[in-house]
């Protein structure tokens, strides 16, 4: 299987290239040139197997240059026990017909986990199968979860180095925190002033830097992304969706084939686009609800049509749903109007800002996604209520569940999965200020307090945060990052 431009390059590589390279060299993101489909009976098979051997089993439809070998040793390693204690994808229970989907159970408490305790070795296995004797140096821009995630998978992988810019007020402390104290001789941890969309527009103008490359290659190094714009962080996102959906049958809570309706966080669209494209391979997803915070950029596309970040931006409690730019839409541009119609909205949105799709694109994006989003005060009265209920959730999470309810209210028939990205204590003090009274004024302080409130038990890689030592605290503009990157390069 090859992969292809989303903006129609002539560029065909292969899926480790695919994952070794990130961005096309048009500038556009990867995707297959076709998507493999489940065979007849194949999904009652997958819902037999364990997570590591589901994840090996789907990957090798994308992977096709990956031996199905290599591939279960790689998952057996990134989904075990030692990382994913009690297992990888469990579900949880809301209400009859609501399910949450907990993908946060990993080394960094966020679902960025899942992908990101994977992609480290399929990019360490890359670089050996495209003959790569230049270091790999992986940027990040984060607005959280995706830092600590990718920080901890590739810490001191051989022949990699990774740096990462977040947005220094656009965090929380415990995030902050996190990346801060990052061990590993191979990372680097970069503040930038200013909000999510100026780090991540940082990195791709340094990935379309020509001269830097040279720079770079010249110092025997490349660089590579661990942005969900990279297929190695997306492909694996596909395999929970069609494991809950397995799981959900075994539970009895769907009959085979009966259609799920899935509700997701959004804020770069990888994750939501992960189902998708389960949904295209035939796994009986019905809709997709979009989840969005203040920021809601997507929920208005969704209804009008026109992507416009030429809006106010938001610092909300939900921060890594704060993004103006969804990277991940390009490929549902593509997948459903084609690469001529993606390029020019993608060339668009970097002159003007923002862009109209057609009627036509418009209508068929409407046969699979709905908006929706959630204010602060509907955040924090869902969070309220989930705890009433006997559920302790995220600022995100919470997001997707007041979407959902909402929708159930239309549907009442419907069966819902909310997926839930990150443990509610890596927002401890906007948790606990929404089921409580007591509000510590450090953040760390208020873990323990959310202990004690909710009697439920901090996971042990958070509670350790406050004995270890901070490394990174610089902070720099986003036009020194080009600077930031050849000084790292060259340590």
């Amino acid at each position: 299987m090859n992969y292809q431009s989303t903006r129609g390059g002539a560029e065909r590589v292969s899926a480790a290239q695919a994952i070794k390279q990130g961005l096309a060299s048009d500038g556009g993101l990867f995707l297959p040139e076709e998507l493999p489909h489940f065979a007849e009976g194949e999904l009652e098979k997958i819902g037999k197997m364990d997570y590591p051997h589901r994840a090996a089993h789907i990957l090798a439809k994308f992977l096709t240059d990956y031996t199905e070998a290599e591939l279960l040793a790689d998952c057996t390693q990134a989904y075990g026990e030692s990382r994913f204690p009690g297992g990888a994808a469990p579900i949880a229970d809301y209400s009859d017909s609501v399910k949450i989907l907990e993908l946060w159970h990993g080394p960094t408490c966020a679902f960025k986990d899942m992908a990101l305790q994977i992609m480290p070795r399929l990019l360490s296995r890359a670089l050996t199968k495209t003959g790569e004797r230049r270091t790999a140096l992986i940027l990040v821009a984060t607005s959280g979860d995706t830092g600590k995630a990718a920080l901890e998978g590739y810490r001191d992988i051989p022949g990699v180095k990774i740096q990462v810019f977040y947005p220094v007020d656009g965090v929380s402390k415990i995030q902050k925190r996190q990346m801060a104290t990052q061990e590993g001789a191979n990372v680097q941890v970069c503040a930038i002033r200013g909000n999510f969309d100026h780090a991540q527009n940082g990195v791709k103008r340094l990935f379309a830097d020509r001269e830097l490359a040279d720079e770079l290659n010249g110092d025997k190094v490349f660089l590579s992304s661990a942005n969900s714009i990279n297929w190695g962080r997306l492909a694996p996102q596909i395999v929970y969706y069609v494991s809950a959906y397995c799981d959900m049958v075994s539970q009895g809570t769907l009959a085979m084939g009966e259609a799920l309706t899935v509700c997701v966080p959004t804020g770069n669209f990888g994750n939501i686009f992960a189902a998708f494209l389960a949904k295209q391979m035939g796994l009986p997803i019905g809709r997709l609800i979009c989840a969005s915070n203040q920021n809601n950029v997507l929920t208005d596309f969704l209804k009008t049509g026109v992507y416009d970040r030429n809006r106010e931006f938001y610092t909300t409690i939900s921060p890594s749903m704060d993004i103006l730019i969804s990277s991940n839409l390009e490929r549902l541009l593509y997948l459903l109007g084609g690469a001529e119609q993606t390029a020019g909205y993608m060339a668009a949105l970097t002159e003007q800002g923002k862009y109209e799709i057609s009627a036509h694109l418009k209508a068929r994006i409407a046969e699979h996604f709905v908006g929706g989003f959630s204010t602060e005060e509907q955040t924090r009265a869902t969070i309220h209520e989930a705890f009433g209920n006997g559920y302790l959730c995220d600022t995100h999470t919470a997001v997707a569940l007041h979407c959902a309810l909402n929708d159930q209210k239309e549907n009442p028939g419907e069966k819902i999965l909310v997926v839930s990205t990150a443990s509610p204590y890596k927002f401890a003090a906007s948790v606990l200020s929404s089921i409580s009274d007591k509000i510590p004024a450090d953040e760390f302080d208020a873990i323990d307090a959310l202990e004690r409130t909710s009697n439920t038990k901090a996971p042990a890689p958070l509670a350790a945060l406050w004995n270890k030592t901070v490394r990174f605290d610089g902070v720099i503009d986003a036009h020194e990052m080009r600077d930031a990157v050849l000084d790292f390069a060259r340590s």
